[in-house]
This record gives structure tokens, C-alpha cells and sequence, in this order.
């Protein structure tokens, strides 16, 4: 187009317009550390033990107090007062733990495993789920005990598997020594999960 003229970049002697370039910047070597700063230095790392070597020889120090779990019964006739005994823990009844009291604020809901008591855990359930529970408490599990020996009903059953769904589920079968008392019998194979969960459980 006439009367416009393309710029073009300096090229040639023109880039001279600007100036001569300034020489790059010369680095200055680092200082060296004084005698009495190097002399601080430690050169021999073997007298410095690691937290692993002090962990080795005085594993007190580091002992992790033991996790402690709150039995919640979502109905009357639960069990907790037998599991507590039995497994250890703090058992609150129906009534929701007290961590400003020292209770503990991990919960393990109990309920017996028929249509009155899985009813009473989905409840409850749903109860932490709208936000409705106590702030702080943590919901570890749900333990679901017999009411009756032998298998569940296919109703109860299917509720039961519902259940598990949606949170980790350990079983305590029928004890028949329990009925009558006897809280000293070795536990059921079934309950080996929940044992080693609550193994340490402060009484």
C-alpha cells in the first residue's frame, strides 16, 4: 500500500544505533569459609545417631498410645456391655460418647442381627449421614451380633449385605456360654477380625 512503508529490525551497522553491548557480568567466586567455621563442621558422621538407630535402642519414646473405641448400642439388649468386657473399650449404652470427658471418639455400632436391630443400624446410619450426629466422633465400624443360632433368614440376610455396602461389617455369632455368663470362653473364630481391631483396646 502506497504511503506505508515496511519497518524492518536494524540490521547490519544500524544495530550500533543502540549503543555498544555492556560486557556480561563477571561472577564472583564464592568466599571461602573461615578456618574456625570450617572446624565446626562435622566430619565424622558416625557419632550422629539416626531417629531410626534411636528408635532401635529406646523404642519407649516412640510407643503409640492404644486406639480406643466407644461400643454405641443403636437399640436396647445390644450387647455392648458384653463386647466391652469381652474385647475391651469404653461402653456408652445408648447413649452417644463424650470425647470433651475423656470418652472415646472412635464408635462401633452394635445391634443384633434381627429385623428390629438392623433396622436400628440403618437408622443410625443415616443419621450420620444427614449430619445429625455429635461433631467429632468417628464412625470406625458396625458390629452386627447373633440374635439366634444358626443362619440368617434371606430377608435379614439381604439387609445385612446392604449394610456392608456401605461400612465395614464384623460379625460376633451366637455364644451360648455368653447367655449364661460365662465371659471367659475363647473367642469365636467368626470374631477374629473384630478382635484384632480392638486388640490394646484400653478397658
Amino acid at each position: 500500500m502506497q504511503g506505508q512503508r515496511e519497518q524492518r529490525a536494524p540490521s547490519g551497522p544500524e544495530i550500533w544505533v543502540r549503543g555498544p553491548v555492556a560486557a556480561p557480568e563477571q561472577r564472583q567466586p564464592e568466599p571461602e569459609l573461615e578456618p574456625e567455621l570450617n572446624a565446626q563442621l562435622p566430619t565424622n558422621l558416625e557419632h550422629f545417631t539416626t531417629g531410626a538407630q534411636q528408635f532401635a535402642t529406646n523404642p519407649q519414646r516412640f510407643t503409640a498410645s492404644p486406639r480406643r473405641f466407644a461400643w454405641v448400642a443403636t437399640h436396647g439388649g445390644a450387647g455392648t456391655t458384653t463386647l466391652a468386657t469381652v474385647f475391651g473399650g469404653h461402653d456408652t449404652g445408648r447413649a452417644w460418647p463424650r470425647p470433651e470427658h475423656g470418652e472415646p471418639e472412635s464408635i462401633l455400632l452394635v445391634a443384633r442381627t434381627h429385623a428390629t436391630g438392623l433396622e436400628a443400624i440403618s437408622y443410625t446410619l443415616d443419621t450420620f449421614r444427614r449430619g445429625d450426629a455429635p461433631p467429632g466422633l468417628d464412625l470406625n465400624a458396625v458390629v452386627l451380633v447373633a440374635d439366634a443360632p444358626g443362619r440368617l433368614p434371606r430377608q435379614l440376610a439381604e439387609h445385612v449385605k446392604l449394610i456392608s455396602s456401605v461400612i465395614d461389617v464384623y460379625h460376633v455369632p451366637w455364644v451360648p456360654a455368653w447367655r449364661i455368663g460365662d465371659l471367659a470362653v475363647p473367642l469365636p473364630r467368626e470374631s477374629a477380625d473384630l478382635a484384632r481391631l480392638t486388640a490394646g483396646t484400653a478397658h
